[in-house]
């Protein structure tokens, strides 16, 4: 493992048995993330993207399995550990944001008992401390008038206040790295911008590494340092968010791009859309995972997988990459487009945003 990574996953693979057959939810995924650093997680619905989250903490639901890879953190493999010592690993040095705050919770707790319980299952401290400590970080989260409102219990918090309180028990243990699934969702824009805020100001203070799960490219464009773009279980994109949003090198990452709404475009010009749905992958296509609805697919694309092309920066998995990468991906798209059919012309686009 680099001295510069604080987690290392290689070639991760997580199968999950069902009556349509053998789902790989998690198809050799590998990335890493440094000390400190923000990465974001982007990608349609069902794309892979929590299950590689709860996959890092070892919480796969049933009857789902990790089949392969490696999980390290600061060197040690998690997936050797026991269970027991994983234990001690999650909330203490992996901290965890799930996507519902609401079912998250637990209703019949106050807030400040669950907080204080997140400091005590890895602490051995007085229960005066506990408490210090848990207003001390619901403060931390701009919970208002933090010693009454720890009293209350989930019902009484907002949604945007619940997910504050996520985020504090998140965490409480000032953890290296910190999972954060979809800590946005369903929050009007104005909170959504005080929850990415706090995430900023809690990344800096505490020096916590920070994975992004979200469907909000702009979000990432604006918090993130570096992107990974997954589509039906793998990695198909990544690099720096700079690079790889102004000059993407995969066709899905483009699509995906090209749905997010643009201040340069004209009302009444609606917004580009992928046709089609991603694959269901207990039957997945052959060849390229996306080339059913990939709107510049070749020939090979159907027929052979295109293997990962890596540069100093950037990785993509494409077969457009075989004839060279950046601008010629724009010249590919042009060759190309006449010999699209029909329901795909236009496709470049989507719906996940």
């Amino acid at each position: 493992m680099s001295e510069a990574h604080l987690l290392e996953v290689r070639d991760l693979q997580v199968h999950i048995p069902s009556v349509r057959g053998l789902v790989q939810a998690v198809n050799r995924v590998s990335l890493d993330v440094a000390p400190g650093e923000v990465v974001g997680l982007v990608g349609e619905s069902g794309c892979g993207k929590s299950m590689l989250g709860l996959s890092i903490m070892r919480l796969v639901p049933e009857p789902g399995r990790i089949v392969g890879g490696e999980v390290r953190l600061n060197g040690l493999n998690l997936l050797d550990l026991p269970e027991a010592e994983m234990r001690r690993v999650r909330g203490k040095k992996i901290g965890m944001i799930f996507q519902d705050p609401s079912s998250s919770l637990n209703p019949v707790m106050t807030i400040g008992w669950q907080v204080r319980e997140s400091i005590r299952a890895h602490r051995a401290v007085a229960a005066a401390e506990s408490h210090r400590r848990s207003i001390e970080m619901l403060r931390a989260v701009r919970i208002p008038e933090p010693d009454t409102r720890a009293r209350d219990f989930p019902h009484q918090y907002s949604g945007g206040m619940r997910q504050r309180v996520m985020i504090a028990i998140g965490m409480a243990n000032r953890p290296a790295l910190l999972i954060a699934d979809e800590p946005t969702t369903a929050l009007d824009v104005t909170v959504q911008a005080q929850i990415i805020e706090l995430l900023r100001a809690l990344n800096k203070e505490t020096g916590a590494a920070i994975i992004l799960i979200t469907h909000n490219i702009a979000l990432v464009s604006q918090f993130c340092s570096r992107v990974l773009v997954m589509y039906a279980g793998q990695v198909v994109e990544s690099g720096p968010t700079l690079e790889v949003f102004e000059a993407p090198q995969h066709p899905y990452t483009m699509a995906l791009l090209n749905a997010v709404p643009r201040v340069d475009v004209r009302l009444g010009e609606g917004l580009s859309a992928i046709e089609g749905r991603p694959p269901d992958l207990a039957k997945k296509p052959t060849g390229c995972v996306f080339h059913p609805r990939c709107a510049v697919r070749m020939d090979i694309c159907d027929k052979l997988e295109p293997a990962l092309h890596a540069s100093d920066t950037r990785t993509a998995r494409c077969w457009l990459l075989e004839r060279g990468a950046g601008p010629t991906f724009e010249s590919i798209a042009g060759e190309n487009r006449d010999a699209v059919p029909r329901e795909h012309k236009g496709a470049s686009g989507g719906g996940s945003q």
